[in-house]
Order: C-alpha cells, then structure tokens, then sequence
C-alpha cells in the first residue's frame, strides 16, 4: 500500500479540481476533433483503481473495462456497437460500462467523472 492510499484512507480531495495529466488519444481511435483525456489515479482498493478521467469535446471510440463511475460535470452520449440504449450523461449521472463493450462516446461539454474499475 502507498503512503499516498494511506493518506487518502482518512483525508479527500477535490476531484472536480483535481490536476491531471493530459494526453491526446490516438488517431485511430479519433472519429472527430482532437480528444484530450486526463487522467489521475487516486487508489487501488483491492484489484479496481480508483481515479479521475476527463475527456475534451470530441468523438472516439474506446474498447470498455469493467468500470464504474459517476460523473462530476460535462455533458457526452455514450453509443455502443451492439446497439444498446446510450447513455445520455451529465453532473451526477452513475453508470457502470461491461468489459469488452464496443463505444463511441460524444462529448459536448468536458467530462469529467471518478471511476473504480
């Protein structure tokens, strides 16, 4: 266990303001505009991490893990492949995404939301 986990154990932080470290996704998985995602893993709590993600308007697709998360603020849809109902996010919508799981998510507004997965 890290000194920082220990910390977290009995401290918080402010996940909406919380600084990340940014990235732009890679070309294949870009549909439209330029994704930027950051992120910042907080913990592990047993196998799942613990963190914060967020991602610039844009279109991409990404290959789901098991993941649960809620999220803090912005705006995206979540369409999947298999052709399930998609997922119509924003400030507080709780979610969780299956392993294996095909989408391609629409950012209106910067997302930003704590996951375990």
């Amino acid at each position: 266990m890290s000194d920082y986990f220990r910390l977290l154990a009995n401290h918080c932080v402010d996940a909406a303001r919380l600084t990340l470290a940014y990235r732009t996704l890679p070309a294949e998985q870009t549909v439209s505009g330029t994704p930027r995602v950051g992120t910042a893993e907080l913990a592990q709590l047993g196998d799942c991490a613990i963190g914060v993600w967020e991602m610039s308007p844009s279109v991409s697709t990404d290959v789901e893990i098991d993941e649960f998360f809620i999220v803090l603020s912005g705006e995206a849809t979540v369409t999947f492949a298999d052709g399930s109902a998609p997922l119509h996010l924003k400030a507080g919508s709780l979610g969780r995404l299956a392993p294996g799981t095909a989408t391609t998510w629409t950012v209106t507004e910067t997302l930003r939301k704590v996951y375990i997965a």
